[in-house]
């Protein structure tokens, strides 16, 4: 691995303006080449990874866990690494043009729908060879731009169930959500046809309810507006299910001195969800909202509530929540909405209920707090966690040591 980390380095530090045209095209046939190599090595660890359980071994619970928490993946491709380590299993053909560089993980992940086990069982049903299929696929994969290959697996699929039962409409739902630096936040997704008339519905009797002279916004921008109306009457009905023991509402922090002066204060206030705003957007948001005052100290709520109270109270949990943002176990995205508030030294052996005995922990990360594993809050504010073998666990790659 030092090997192969040095090769890439000395690649790095090749002076690409003075290489031509024909050179560069050449130079990326060979870099996409040893790309593809690196992640068919890399999906083949990923599964190794799962049948040994290494995510265990830093307290996670699977391997797309750890790969979005130690390896700062999105979402989306850690599920779709895992999927893609377990397709090779059983796609050896594909498996090896993967690993000459001659096929793309995405190519893969295009692929590997023919083994999931509805798709495989419908296959031995009708006595289909998935060897054959698979040695096919690897041809056109190699061969065929991306497009191609998922027209023919789609073909393939939908052959393997051409007079099958009527499909469940809500399985072919789907919905992501991608915040970006600003705040901002890109919605995909798709719907079957009454799924997505009944969203159409709803988004038309508001588009239509706002409709007044001069209004130049397109369509879309009138659609987006809608959506939000339809979240803003949701949330004002009161009747949406709570999260931990909170109705939903939308929560924005900032400092009091920003809130109350005049200065616009770009990334000033923190949302409930992570994203940051200005302080100019928080004050707009205070004008129709209620605004609570959390102090972190003996004026303010009872956030020392001594040995009288086992359990967090709002106030405590609200203050909680503002300090740690979610789950503090190294390598775990789990918001707020999904942890439990932990008594870093346990109330039974005399730990007070207060903010510094406090972390924020989902329900599995404070199961293995009570089994081995330890965290602990550092004077400048961040955790850090250690194995039951007293070992710490660290996300990202591991920093290079200068040269000598």
């Amino acid at each position: 691995m030092d090997e192969l980390l040095a090769v890439i380095d000395a690649l790095a530090d090749d002076d690409l303006t003075v290489v031509f045209g024909p050179q560069l095209n050449a130079r990326l046939r060979m870099l996409l080449t040893a790309s593809n190599k690196l992640a068919a090595l890399l999906a083949r660890t990923v599964r190794q990874g799962e049948l040994a359980q290494a995510a265990e071994h830093d307290g996670l619970k699977s391997m797309a866990s750890w790969l979005r928490g130690h390896g700062h993946v999105s979402s989306a491709a850690a599920a779709r690494l895992v999927t893609t380590g377990r397709a090779l299993e059983q796609l050896p053909a594909v498996e090896g043009a993967f690993s000459a560089g001659a096929v793309t993980g995405e190519q893969v992940a295009a692929i590997a729908p023919i083994v999931a086990p509805e798709n495989a069982a419908k296959a031995a049903a009708q006595d289909v060879d998935l060897g054959e299929v698979d040695a096919a696929l690897a041809v056109v994969a190699a061969a065929k731009p991306h497009k191609e290959l998922t027209e023919v697996v789609a073909g393939y699929l939908a052959r393997l169930d051409p007079d099958g039962p009527e499909p469940d409409p809500t399985e072919s739902r789907r919905l992501s959500m991608a915040r970006h630096a600003d705040g901002s936040l890109s919605l995909r997704g798709e719907l079957d046809a009454i799924g997505g008339e009944k969203l159409q519905a709803a988004l038309e009797s508001l588009v239509q309810a706002g409709r007044c002279a001069g209004d130049d916004r397109t369509r879309a921008q009138q659609q987006a507006d809608a959506l939000v109306q339809l979240a803003d009457n949701a949330l004002a009905a009161g009747t949406l299910p709570t999260l931990r023991t909170v109705k939903p509402h939308v929560a924005v922090v900032i400092d009091l001195d920003d809130l109350a002066g005049p200065a616009t204060g770009p990334a000033t206030g923190r949302m409930g969800f992570g994203a940051t705003i200005s302080a100019a957007r928080a004050r707009w948001l205070a004008c129709d909202s209620t605004v609570s005052r959390v102090v972190f100290g003996p004026d303010g709520a009872p956030l020392d509530l001594g040995r009288e109270q086992r359990l967090a109270d709002r106030h405590l949990r609200r203050a909680v929540e503002l300090r740690d943002g979610g789950c503090v176990f190294t390598g775990c995205d789990a918001p707020t909405w999904w942890a439990e508030v932990h008594h870093l030294v346990h109330w039974l052996d005399g730990g007070e209920t207060n903010l510094d005995n406090s972390a924020l922990l989902c329900e599995r990360h404070h199961t293995k707090v009570h089994h081995g594993f330890r965290i602990e809050r550092q004077p400048d504010g961040r955790w850090r966690t250690w194995r039951p073998d007293g070992t710490e666990i660290r996300t990202g790659p591991p920093l290079l040591q200068p040269a000598a």
